[in-house]
């Protein structure tokens, strides 16, 4: 299938998990793929060869996703090595728990600048070219903390809504210029992190899942394949949970 035929995208920390589930989808219907990493460059070529293996172009970008001028440089060297930028995928995220008490200011800074600055930072870096195209497509990943928060999440969770809010001003104000703006909040989804688990911690989150099992990264990829494409075309402005009905 080929429904992102000749359209560039940009996943930010796509070098496993959700961002490389999404890297695959988008390349295996024909999209370009430039992405994101913050250190491993092991992991970033191997990607590369993954994507460029699916007969697209595909190049991984060393990146401080916190970091306005770093992303504004990105940008220009994506535009400068694939000619256009079509969609962006704000994916790139991390977590550093524990309740408020404990909590140090340094953790907090670090998850709303990697979570919530970066989304701002790479959305206002690909602006003009999306003006200039009168086109775009914006992905956010939030997550059903974002929308219930959690105990000893409120760092991420405070991220997470704020990417809800800033989603929904971006549709408004940019609707007008044929540029989407939505956002995802995956539920519990099964990835290297959550590998790591407790048995017993991932069987009680399976417990509050009606469907009874985890999410994949496939599963929130495909739901970013019909944002992204055309499928997607009067979506704009709205948050589509991933989560096996959890949030029910």
């Amino acid at each position: 299938m080929t429904l992102l035929k000749g359209k560039v995208a940009i996943i930010t920390g796509a070098t496993r998990g959700i961002g490389k589930g999404i890297a695959m989808k988008f390349a295996k219907e024909g999209a370009d793929i430039a992405f994101t990493y913050v250190s491993s460059s092991a992991a970033a070529e191997e990607v590369e060869k993954e994507l460029s293996q699916l007969g697209v172009k595909a190049k991984g970008y060393q990146s401080n996703a916190g970091d306005l001028a770093s992303t504004e440089k990105l940008v220009e060297q994506v535009i400068a090595d694939f000619g256009n930028i079509d969609i962006v995928v704000n994916n790139a995220g991390i977590t550093k728990d524990g309740l408020l008490m404990r909590m140090s200011e340094e953790n907090w800074d670090d998850v709303i600048n990697i979570n919530l600055k970066s989304v701002f930072n790479m959305t206002k870096a690909v602006l003009k070219t999306f003006l200039k195209n009168r086109n775009g497509v914006i992905i956010n990943m939030s997550s059903v903390v974002g929308v219930e928060g959690n105990a000893g999440q409120s760092n991420y969770a405070a991220s997470k809504a704020g990417i809800i809010g800033f989603t929904k001003s971006v549709a408004q104000e940019l609707g007008s210029r044929n540029i989407r703006s939505n956002a995802i909040a995956p539920g519990f989804i099964a990835t290297e992190m959550t590998d790591a688990l407790d048995e017993k911690v991932v069987n009680q989150w399976l417990e509050d899942i009606p469907l009874k099992r985890a999410g994949t990264t496939e599963d929130v990829a495909n739901t970013a394949l019909f944002l992204a494409s055309d499928l997607g075309a009067y979506i704009n402005g709205q948050v589509i949970s991933v989560c096996g009905g959890m949030m029910c």
